[in-house]
This record gives structure tokens, C-alpha cells and sequence, in this order.
């Protein structure tokens, strides 16, 4: 630089505080992704199974029967003579959705499968249920 010459500005992007934000969200989204894991529903205790069955990809509608025996179609609860006309309005136009059925591990299985004649009386054929998978050597329910 010379006298009389206007002086040059060197510009450069400083990315540290950027690196820093960016690792601060990261660690905020790794702690809280188990908590957002929860789907629509009641929050039910999952009976648990050595090797639970893929859920697998289409169509389905979710049925959860809560520990007071109260039925819910995704995440709103049905009265019980309505369940029929309410579950083949949440199937829509599908032809063969999947109906997907998930108790809590508290209540008996007679009310479980009382659930599941309710369903197959609404027109649906084959209920799928959901377990949780067991960890080794602890039983759950």
C-alpha cells in the first residue's frame, strides 16, 4: 500500500461461527429424533415379539385399541357401534388397504380379538398386528 493509493479490501468469510451453529442443531436433532418418533394414537404399551413382521409399504389404515378398551382409527377414538362406518371411511376408495392393528400389552387378548372381528365384520380381510421387537432375554407385557 502507498501513500495516496485507496487501501484494498480483502474480504473473506470467517465459517467458524457457521461450523458451530451447525453442530449445536445437530446435536439438538440427535437427541430429540427418538422422542418424534411417536405415530397417531393413544400412547399404548406394545406387546413384544421375538421377530415382529414388516409393516411393509401401501395403503393402511391404523387401528389402535388404548388400555381402557377404547378403539381409535389413526389418531381419533371411534365409539364401538360406529367403528364399521368410520374404518371404511378412513380406508377411502382403496380396494385392499392394509388394516393394521396394534393393542396395548395390558389388556386380555379377548379384547384384542374382539377388535379384530369388529374389523373383518367392517369388510376388511386380514388385520396385520404390531409388536415391538424384543430385546434378548427380557420379556415385555
Amino acid at each position: 500500500m502507498r501513500l495516496g493509493e485507496p487501501a484494498k479490501i480483502r474480504s473473506a468469510i470467517n465459517v467458524t461461527p457457521l461450523v458451530d451453529v451447525v453442530l449445536v442443531l445437530l446435536i439438538i436433532f440427535m437427541v430429540m429424533a427418538p422422542n418424534m418418533r411417536k405415530g397417531p394414537g393413544p400412547e399404548i404399551n406394545l406387546p413384544a415379539t421375538e421377530r415382529p413382521r414388516d409393516e411393509g409399504s401401501g395403503a393402511r389404515v391404523l387401528v389402535t385399541l388404548d388400555q381402557r378398551g377404547v378403539l381409535w382409527i389413526e389418531d381419533k377414538p371411534v365409539e364401538a357401534d360406529r367403528f364399521g362406518d368410520s374404518l371404511r371411511a378412513a380406508a377411502g376408495t382403496d380396494k385392499n388397504p392394509k388394516v393394521v392393528l396394534q393393542g396395548d400389552a395390558r389388556l386380555p387378548f379377548g379384547e384384542v380379538r374382539h377388535a379384530m372381528q369388529a374389523i373383518e365384520q367392517a369388510g376388511f380381510q386380514g388385520v396385520a398386528l404390531i409388536a415391538e421387537r424384543a430385546t434378548p432375554g427380557t420379556r415385555k407385557g
